[in-house]
């Protein structure tokens, strides 16, 4: 209204008009969404005073898994667990969605029973890469959490393993010092601080430390006595070692990654499992 009658009036009187009309509705609706969204979000947040999560032991090399309702962890050994990604599709009337997910299990020797859980993931690469994080974990090729996180400098020693305010902090000694460097101009620096001048500030990393404190502690209070000596590191000439093919197909994975870094690591796991599956067959 305003570039085309050419009268800051009639933009005035325009946007109070728009304004009053759907100021009402606007309120109801955001209330709505927002109460249904903490109904969600409290409904999954308790879920961690009773649940127990499914712990992996490389010094054992052993899986504990906690089937619920009260029955006793389920520990099996590590070379017997299997995982898998899923990926479904449909389509709707918005389009087509695509859904994906992490899948960890193993069938129970003594009565053939299944045991598994499902992680819902965002993408493809994202349920790979968690498995990969287990994997290489387990197998001794990462040792600590530094080594798994964001490889911007979000993260610096003595940080805890988790997103918080010193995330915060260090993207904005990051934005910073890529001014400084002349990698960012002025218009991204005024950007970020507007995003998050908009987002609260800090309010949202205090919220998450505050989450993961509660989940730690409700965690804590959950985890059954045996399973928490299960979990109690254990001397090195204790250390389980792994299977002589386990090391085998481990040594061919790594030579075929030498050989072609650039080809996803995934894809070399799948052809060595094919053709160990070929020989045995």
């Amino acid at each position: 209204m305003w570039i085309i009658g050419k009268d800051i009036a009639l933009f005035y009187a325009g946007i109070a008009g728009l304004f009053n009309e759907v100021f009402a509705q606007a309120v109801v609706f955001s209330t709505l969404v927002l109460l249904l969204a903490l109904v969600i979000k409290a409904h999954y947040h308790f879920k961690f005073r009773e649940a127990v999560p499914t712990r992996f032991h490389r010094q054992r090399r052993e899986v504990a898994f906690a089937p619920g309702d009260g029955k006793p962890p389920i520990i099996v050994p590590w070379e017997n667990v299997a995982a898998w990604v899923t990926q479904a599709q449909g389509m709707t009337q918005y389009g087509v969605q695509r859904q994906y997910g992490l899948g960890i299990g193993f069938i129970e020797p003594e009565t053939g029973q299944q045991h598994f859980i499902e992680l819902s993931q965002p993408g493809m690469p994202l349920a790979l890469g968690l498995w990969e994080a287990v994997r290489a974990y387990m197998e001794y090729e990462v040792n600590t959490r530094e080594e798994l996180q964001d490889p911007h400098g979000l993260h610096r020693p003595g940080d805890p393993p988790y997103e918080g305010v010193h995330t915060f902090h260090n993207a904005r000694r990051r934005l910073h010092r890529r001014y400084r460097e002349g990698d960012i101009g002025l218009f991204a620096v005024t950007m970020w601080y507007l995003w998050h001048i908009i987002d609260l500030w800090t309010i949202p990393f205090h919220l998450a430390e505050w989450e993961i404190r509660t989940i730690q502690k409700a965690g804590q209070k959950t985890l059954p006595a045996s399973l928490d000596e299960w979990s109690q590191p254990l001397p090195e000439i204790q250390w389980a070692k792994p299977s002589a093919e386990l090391t085998r197909l481990s040594k061919e994975v790594r030579q075929r990654h030498a050989r072609q870094p650039n080809r996803p690591i995934t894809a070399i796991f799948a052809e060595v499992y094919v053709e160990k599956a070929t020989i045995s067959a």
